[in-house]
């Protein structure tokens, strides 16, 4: 074999352990946003939290 082919080989091997890490990383946030989507709440729409809705509950014993 040449330097080339050697060289060639060797740069492959570098490529193919890149592309591994770098799909098991893309794998590994998905998994992570997926669960950060499922532990939010659903009705949050604006991202500020429980401020703006309308609460379920009547006001006990106030004048009107």
């Amino acid at each position: 074999m040449s330097k080339n082919g050697i060289m060639f080989i060797v740069g492959s091997v570098i490529f193919v352990i890149y592309i591994y890490f770098y799909f098991k990383i893309i794998i590994r946030q998905h998994k992570v946003e997926r669960q950060d989507l499922q532990s939010h709440d659903t009705n949050d729409f604006d991202g500020i939290g429980n401020q703006g809705r309308i609460p379920d509950k009547k006001p006990k014993n106030r004048a009107f």
